[in-house]
C-alpha cells in the first residue's frame, strides 16, 4: 500500500467535509473492493474517510409501498432483515448469496453500488426493482445511476446515504456464479411492479448492468419463463474472458432469466 491519512467520520457532514478537503480523498465503506485495490497499488488516495461509525447510514425501514436500506447496511443484515424478507424476499436472497460470509458481514450495499463492479449483484437488483439511490444532495433513479464500467452518476464528494426500493408484486434473482469469487458470471433479476416487467442483467456486459428489453418483452405480463429461455441474446458487447466466452454469457442470460421468472412465479 501507499501511505495515506486515515480519518473516521462520525456524521455525514463530517465525512463529506473530510473528503472534500483532502487532496484526493476516498470514502471507505466495507472496504471489500477498496482495500484489495490499495494492496495491489492500483489506487493512491491521499485520505481514506471511514464511514463505519455513522449510525444513521445503517438500517432497514418500510414506509408505504417501499423499503429503504441505509447505505452502510451490510449484505448479511439485508439478507437477515425481517422487513426485506417479508416485502422483497428476492432482494434478501440476492444479498445472502453475495461472496462468502466474511464479505457479507463487511460489505455494504452503498459500497457495492458506488463501485459498480460489472459482475456485482446489487446493480441488477436496483435496476430491476426500479430503485432510487439517495445521496447527501439528491435522489437518482437506478436507470440513471449506473453509467458504465465502474462508473456512476455520483459527483465528487457525493455520498450515498440510502437506497429505496418499491415493493414489487413479484421478483426473483438467478445467477451463475464464479465458483471462486461468487461474483456473477451472469446474473438476472426479474421483477414485476405495478404492471411493469423489468429484467436487469449483471456480469455479462463489458459496460456493466443493463436492462434487456428482449427478455422483458418475452416475459410479458405473465413472466413466461419458457419464452424468456427461447430468447436469442446477441453476444456483441458481452464479456469474453477466461471464465466464460461472450457466446456462453449470451446463452446464460436467457437461461438465468428463465430461472428467475420461474422462481418469481
Amino acid at each position: 500500500m501507499y501511505d495515506f491519512k486515515y480519518q473516521q467520520a462520525n456524521s455525514q457532514d463530517e465525512a463529506v467535509s473530510a473528503q472534500s478537503s483532502a487532496e484526493d480523498g476516498s470514502f471507505l465503506a466495507g472496504g471489500m473492493t477498496l482495500i484489495p485495490t490499495l494492496k495491489q497499488r492500483l489506487a493512491q488516495p491521499s485520505d481514506l474517510v471511514d464511514l463505519s461509525a455513522i449510525n444513521d447510514l445503517v438500517g432497514v425501514s418500510e414506509e408505504g409501498d417501499s423499503v429503504t436500506i441505509g447505505s452502510m447496511t451490510t449484505h448479511a443484515s439485508v439478507a437477515s432483515s425481517e422487513i426485506v424478507n417479508s416485502k422483497i424476499p428476492a432482494l434478501a436472497a440476492l444479498a445472502g448469496n453475495i461472496g462468502d460470509p466474511q464479505v457479507r458481514n463487511r460489505g455494504t450495499i452503498g459500497g457495492s453500488i458506488a463501485n459498480n463492479d460489472p459482475a456485482a449483484d446489487y446493480p441488477a437488483g436496483c435496476v430491476a426493482l426500479n430503485a432510487t439511490i439517495i445521496t447527501n444532495t439528491r435522489k437518482i433513479s437506478a436507470d440513471d445511476f449506473f453509467t458504465g464500467l465502474f462508473e456512476t452518476a455520483l459527483e465528487d464528494g457525493e455520498l450515498i446515504t440510502a437506497v429505496t426500493f418499491p415493493i414489487p408484486d413479484r421478483a426473483a434473482y438467478a445467477k451463475f456464479p464464479n465458483p471462486a469469487s461468487r461474483y456473477a458470471i451472469v446474473g438476472v433479476m426479474v421483477a414485476q411492479t405495478g404492471g411493469e416487467t423489468r429484467a436487469a442483467v449483471t456480469g455479462a456486459s463489458d459496460s456493466g448492468v443493463f436492462r434487456s428489453t428482449d427478455i422483458e418483452n418475452a416475459l410479458g405480463d405473465t413472466l413466461d419463463a419458457s419464452a424468456a429461455k427461447a430468447v436469442s441474446i446477441s453476444s456483441d458487447g458481452l464479456n469474453n474472458d477466461i471464465h466464460a466466452s461472450s457466446e456462453y454469457r449470451a446463452h446464460l442470460v436467457s437461461i438465468m432469466a428463465s430461472r428467475a421468472a420461474t422462481a418469481a412465479g
